[in-house]
C-alpha cells in the first residue's frame, strides 16, 4: 500500500492565497515525516477552489525541499500549454530529482483557460490524444518532429533526456518519469490503457466505478498487446478524502463545516468558455458524500476503508486530500496522523 496526500491549496473563504499555498507546502513536509509515499499537486486557473497554476512549478520547489518522497502533479492540464514545454520540466524534474518525479496528466474542463491561453474549445475536445503522444514522443525519443496544424515544427534534438538518469540515482523510473493520466470517461480510460499509462480516478467516484474503470482498462491494454504482467502491475491511483480523528462524528463534522464553504466559493468561480451550463454539486452534499467514501474517521476506520478500497478495485496507490479543515494546524496534524496511526495498520 503506498499512501500519499493530495494537494489542492484550497483557498478557504477568509483565506488568501498566500495562507492556501504556505499549507501546501507544510503538508508537504509533514507527509515526508510521517512516512507517507507520496505528495500530488492539483493545477488551477483563475478560481480559489485551487490557488496553484503551474504544478510543475510547485512540484520543482518541494522536491527541492524534500529527500525521499515522491511528488507528482494532479494534473498538469494538457490542452491549455505544449506538450514539449511540459516535457522538458518534467524530464529536468526527473533528473534533478533522482527519479522522484511522477507527471500526472489531464484534459481538464471546458473553461475559460482555453480562451486566456490560446488553445481554444477544440484542443479540449478534440486534442487530448495527440498532445498525449508528443509528451510521450519527447519523454523516450532522441528526436522528434511535430504533426499536425497545431504542433507542426522541424524535426529536433531532445535536451535533456528523459531517459538519461544516472546510475545510482536511486530512482524507480530510470527511462524516463512515470506518466499516470487522469481518467473520467470510457474514452480516456482505453486512451491510457492503450498506451499502458497508470490513471489516477477521482475523489468522486466509488470502488465499484473504479472497479469497473480498472476492468476496462484492463481489457483494453491486453487487446492492445500489453504484457499481462504490466497490466496486473499498473499502479492506477485512487483519490480521495482523510479526516483522522478520535471519533467518527468528530472527523465528520471537521469537513461538514469547513468544506462545503470552500466548495461553494470555488466551484461557482469557474467559468466555461462557451457560456454551456453547468450542473453544481450540493456542497454539503457532496462533502457527506466524500465522508462516506473515504477514511473519514478513526485510524482503524480509515484503515479498513482503504484496505477495502484495494481489495474492490485492486488499486494500491491513493492520494488523499488532508487539507478538508481548512486550517494549517490541524491539516498538519491530519497528515501526522495518517503517517504515525493509519499507515502502521496497512501493512
Amino acid at each position: 500500500m503506498r499512501v500519499g496526500t493530495f494537494v489542492l491549496a484550497a483557498q478557504f473563504p477568509g483565506q488568501g492565497p498566500g495562507e492556501a499555498l504556505h499549507r501546501a507546502i507544510r503538508s508537504t513536509e509533514v507527509a515526508e515525516e510521517s512516512g507517507l509515499d507520496s505528495v500530488w499537486l492539483a493545477e488551477h486557473h483563475f478560481v480559489p477552489y485551487g490557488v496553484c497554476p503551474s504544478a510543475v512549478t510547485l512540484a520543482a520547489l518541494l522536491l527541492g525541499r524534500t529527500h525521499r518522497i515522491r511528488v507528482g502533479t494532479a494534473v498538469s492540464v494538457l490542452p491549455t500549454q505544449h506538450p514539449v514545454a511540459l516535457g522538458e520540466q518534467a524530464a529536468l524534474l526527473h533528473l534533478t530529482s533522482g527519479g522522484r518525479f511522477t507527471l500526472g496528466v489531464g484534459r481538464g474542463g471546458p473553461w475559460v483557460d482555453l480562451e486566456v491561453f490560446g488553445a481554444g474549445l477544440e484542443a479540449y475536445e478534440k486534442g487530448f490524444p495527440d498532445s498525449l503522444e508528443l509528451l510521450l514522443d519527447w519523454l523516450g525519443k532522441p528526436r522528434v518532429a511535430g504533426r499536425g496544424e497545431r504542433y507542426g515544427f522541424r524535426e529536433v534534438a531532445v535536451v535533456p533526456r528523459a531517459d538519461e538518469l544516472l546510475a545510482g540515482d536511486g530512482g524507480e523510473s530510470p527511462g524516463g518519469p512515470e506518466v499516470v493520466v487522469a481518467c473520467t470517461s470510457p474514452k480516456t480510460v482505453r486512451l491510457a490503457a492503450e498506451k499502458g499509462l497508470p490513471m489516477l480516478l477521482g475523489m468522486h467516484c466509488g470502488d465499484q466505478e473504479k472497479a469497473d474503470m480498472v476492468a476496462l482498462w484492463r481489457s483494453t491494454a491486453l487487446a492492445a498487446g500489453r504484457s499481462p504482467e504490466s497490466v496486473h502491475g499498473a499502479g492506477h491511483v485512487s483519490a480521495g478524502v482523510v479526516q483522522i480523528a478520535d471519533r467518527p462524528e468528530e472527523a465528520v463534522e471537521t469537513l461538514v463545516k469547513a468544506m462545503p464553504g470552500w466548495l461553494r466559493q470555488g466551484l461557482d468561480a469557474h467559468v466555461t468558455i462557451d457560456g454551456r451550463h453547468r450542473v453544481m454539486r450540493d456542497p454539503v452534499a457532496y462533502t457527506e458524500l466524500l465522508c462516506g467514501l473515504h477514511p473519514v474517521g478513526p485510524p482503524r476506520l480509515a484503515a479498513d476503508r482503504l484496505a477495502a478500497t484495494a481489495e474492490r478495485t485492486g488499486i494500491t496507490r491513493f492520494a488523499l486530500l488532508a487539507e478538508g479543515s481548512g486550517d494549517l494546524a490541524a491539516t498538519e496534524e491530519n497528515v501526522a496522523r495518517l503517517g504515525a496511526e493509519v499507515l502502521p495498520l496497512l501493512t
